[in-house]
């Protein structure tokens, strides 16, 4: 399957919700610490064999950690930038006329943004500065701001049933429970003793939730009943940076690693580890599923490449 070669350290990659050979990619120079950004938005051929074709790519003045698609847009994508900016694209539109918008309200980094899926008409951004903002495309401000927790906010993610919920993982150890109608977060899940990296919604089940952490596991969480976790999977060497819940089948999740490793996931099963990938030779700090096309998967990391493979499927296989 094809391989993209970016310039920068990827560190995050999203299928488009529309249109099935599309993903886009976020990048930073010198691993994020200091240096420009790149967002590439490409497009794969309908024959495996051909290269990986960049559609459109913009350029940032500081690294760009996340990105997510609009829901609503099919031309829109969302920059979460190292500066403290969200920056809205347009594909639809020319380079010179791109970014379409800029929000700077966080004092720190934003490290992720998700797109509201069931009203797609907002998104949430998390940052650094402890703090998760609501936006809507129309609106020059946020919307609110959610301070609580006590330490960077790394991942901020919609329920895909509940138009109004969202969960929140933190460095301080926890995932907050949130519903933008209440004034503040309705649950507090003590999830790790360490930084909690990364949480996602279970795509079948409103109450399941995952989480990923510092101390090297991922927990899936039943919120009605979040005293112990439904199942703790071990087999990463070292933190793990994102989880992702499968949108076609309802116990299976992928997870990327500074273990360098992609792993496949049945929660539900006692050997949870359905399948380990290990084509990245830095840092993989960057995995999605496609919404549209079965088991196609994305990752990227510090090793400059994005990779598109079936899974099953080797994805260094030419």
């Amino acid at each position: 399957m094809p391989v993209f070669k970016t310039p920068f350290n990827g560190y995050s990659v999203k299928f488009s919700p529309f249109y099935e050979n599309r993903l886009a990619v976020a990048t930073s120079q010198n691993f994020g610490i200091l240096g420009n950004g790149r967002l590439h938005v490409l497009d794969l051929s309908p024959d495996p064999s051909l290269p990986i074709a960049e559609l459109a790519a913009y350029d940032t003045a500081d690294g760009v950690y996340d990105v997510a698609w609009s829901e609503s847009h099919d031309s829109i994508v969302i920059a979460a930038v190292a500066d403290g900016s969200v920056k809205l694209y347009d594909l639809a539109l020319p380079p010179t006329s791109n970014p379409i918008r800029s929000f700077q309200e966080h004092t720190r980094e934003v490290h992720s943004a998700d797109y509201n899926p069931v009203r797609r008409d907002s998104f949430l951004s998390s940052s650094w500065d402890d703090t998760v903002k609501l936006w809507t495309l129309d609106r020059p401000t946020s919307v609110r701001t959610f301070k609580e927790h006590a330490y960077c906010v790394y991942s901020a993610v919609w329920n895909p049933r509940h138009a109004d919920v969202f969960a929140s993982a933190s460095g301080d150890c926890t995932v907050r429970v949130w519903d933008v109608r209440e004034p503040g977060s309705t649950m507090i899940l003590p999830a790790h003793e360490h930084e909690v990296l990364a949480c996602d919604w279970n795509k079948y089940d409103e109450c399941v939730i995952a989480t990923a952490s510092v101390d090297k596991s991922l927990k899936v969480w039943d919120v009605r009943n979040y005293r112990v976790p439904v199942s703790v999977l071990n087999g990463h060497g070292y933190a793990v940076r994102k989880v992702k819940f499968s949108p076609h089948v309802r116990n299976m999740m992928v997870s990327c690693s500074y273990d360098m490793t992609v792993c496949v996931w049945d929660f539900m099963v006692e050997d949870a580890l359905v399948s380990r990938y290990d084509h990245h030779t830095e840092f993989a700090v960057g995995v999605d599923m496609s919404v549209l096309v079965e088991g196609l998967m994305a990752s990227t990391g510090w090793d400059e490449l994005v990779y598109v493979w079936q899974h099953g499927t080797d994805p260094r296989a030419p």
